[in-house]
């Protein structure tokens, strides 16, 4: 015994660890998608797409922009070298003294020297002669397209910082040869690439400026979409919370037709459901508390006038009994469909199927209910089929269908002082009709003479849940129950259900 404590204390120990950390891990998750609000996450995800998407642009134009600038000047360069080289070979090497004056020449004039430096090199790499007086004649080169050239003996192109001047620049070395096909030097344009580069800083920049307009355009046009969105929605979040703490029946005011105003609409009906649905349930609950004390009432009565008297007068002591009897039924009635109710809620209302003839399930409910229909003098006509009418059914719960519907007219219907039943069946269904005279369901009421703890304006005696209960167990059955009424001309409930034809009946005992 005391191992199977401390074991269930064991057990429980576990489940309260296991509940704390799930309260714990739904708080963190909690936190984690309340912060910061809608505005904050929508502010965050939007701009941090469109900064995203700005930098990929950014980056893209900037890589072909500088690669479009470069590419220029390579093949500006390299042009220049190859026409030059091509000239000097051709035209100017006929002897090196030659070659020596008519360099210096070509290279003295020059037209574009102050933006591309051409250079005469040595065939032991060396400054020749320079357009810039920068360039110290005899000095090396700052850059590798020298050596690359002289040694390849092809044009050579070489990018980057100058050794000498520090700059960034761009070199193009092309070989140059005497009339013996001798390499005496090469012929060398350099160009700073400062002004290329400021260029691409200047189009990189009016990227930036325009992307930072786009952001703010983004963040502008987002902040005010968002507030056309969290306004209705803290108004509706306001409602709710009022709806919550009891205040049902409140309506909001929709402005649009979108989503926000369907979600207006949904608050609006569910508030007004919510409403009726408390006021039904506190209706159900006095209704449910009269029903009982009542009886109650009758019982005690009666049972303390029986002990007071000592029982010594035998007429008085069978009207006691026949009344304590009849209030007792009454309870157990209205217990048992408090219990079916309550089954039906929980989904554990079933169904014992068999094949049974619905017309004497039905003719025995009359009987029932035809004694106290005449002391309440009510006329019950029902001209008894001579056919049978089969179908698949619970006959408990049919038969409760029945004696609920009989009851309901003989309340709601008893100034008509008669009530109407008529079976009959065609080849797919068989039908029900029980009509009473009596004072008919107005209009507005009669969609809703089917729902739960629903009473309408009648002032009879009901806890507002047999209809419903009724409703379901023939709708449990694959049948209708329709109601139809009129006020003055009294009601008649219409009761469907699926008529098991012969053919059905040899198909199902095949099967069995």
């Amino acid at each position: 015994m005391d191992k199977k404590v401390t074991d269930d204390t064991r057990e429980l120990e576990d489940l309260a660890k296991e509940f704390k950390a799930k309260k714990e891990e739904l708080k963190e998750i909690r936190i984690q998608h309340t912060r910061g609000g809608i505005r904050g996450r929508w502010m965050v995800n939007a701009l941090s797409f469109i900064i995203g998407i700005m930098a990929i642009v950014i980056v893209f134009i900037t890589t072909v922009t500088a690669s479009y600038y470069y590419n220029n000047l390579r093949e500006n360069l390299m042009g220049r070298a190859t026409q030059s080289a091509v000239f000097i070979n051709t035209y100017l090497n006929a002897s090196y003294e030659q070659f020596q004056s008519a360099a210096q020449s070509f290279v003295t004039d020059y037209e574009d020297k102050d933006k591309v430096e051409v250079q005469i090199i040595s065939s032991n790499g060396r400054i020749q002669f320079s357009s810039s007086s920068f360039s110290q004649t005899g000095s090396l080169p700052g850059t590798a397209d020298v050596d690359q050239c002289l040694e390849k003996q092809d044009v050579a192109i070489s990018s980057g910082r100058d050794s000498r001047s520090g700059e960034r620049v761009m070199s193009v070395s092309c070989p140059l040869y005497d009339s013996n096909e001798n390499l005496i030097g090469a012929v060398r344009y350099i160009s700073a690439l400062e002004a290329v580069e400021r260029q691409i800083i200047m189009i990189v920049m009016v990227c930036v400026l325009a992307a930072l307009i786009m952001i703010l355009v983004v963040a502008l046009s987002n902040r005010y979409f968002i507030a056309s969105i969290i306004e209705p929605v803290k108004k509706i979040n306001l409602a709710a919370k009022e709806i919550a703490e009891g205040r049902y029946g409140m309506i909001l005011h929709k402005e649009h037709d979108d989503e926000i105003g369907e979600l207006c609409d949904t608050i609006n009906h569910m508030s007004s459901e919510i409403s009726r649905a408390e006021r039904m349930k506190n209706d159900f609950i006095s209704s449910v508390s009269h029903e009982l004390r009542t009886p109650l009432t009758a019982i005690g009565g009666w049972t303390e006038t029986l002990i007071r008297s000592g029982a010594s007068d035998p007429e008085e002591v069978m009207l006691g009994l026949g009344i304590i009897q009849k209030e007792s039924h009454r309870l157990t009635q209205m217990v048992e469909e408090l219990l079916d109710f309550t089954r039906l809620e929980s989904g554990r209302l079933k169904l014992n199927i068999e094949e049974i003839d619905i017309g004497v399930e039905l003719y025995e409910a009359v009987y029932m209910y035809k004694n106290m229909l005449e002391r309440e003098q009510i006329d019950l006509i029902y001209d008894i089929p001579d056919d049978m009418f089969m179908v698949n059914g619970d006959s408990h719960r049919l038969r409760q269908v029945f004696l609920n519907i009989l009851d309901n007219a003989a309340k709601y219907g008893k100034d008509g002082g008669k009530i109407e039943i008529d079976l009959s069946a065609d080849s797919y269904t068989v039908r029900i009709d029980i009509r009473d005279w009596g004072q008919g369901i107005p209009e507005d009421e009669l969609p809703f003479v089917k729902e739960k703890f629903y009473k309408g304006s009648s002032k009879q005696r009901g806890s507002g849940i047999g209809l419903a209960v009724t409703d379901e167990i023939i709708r449990m059955h694959g049948g209708m129950l329709n109601i139809a009424s009129k006020v003055g001309e009294g009601t008649c409930v219409t009761i469907s259900l699926p008529l098991l034809t012969p053919g059905m009946r040899e198909t199902e005992d095949t099967q069995v």
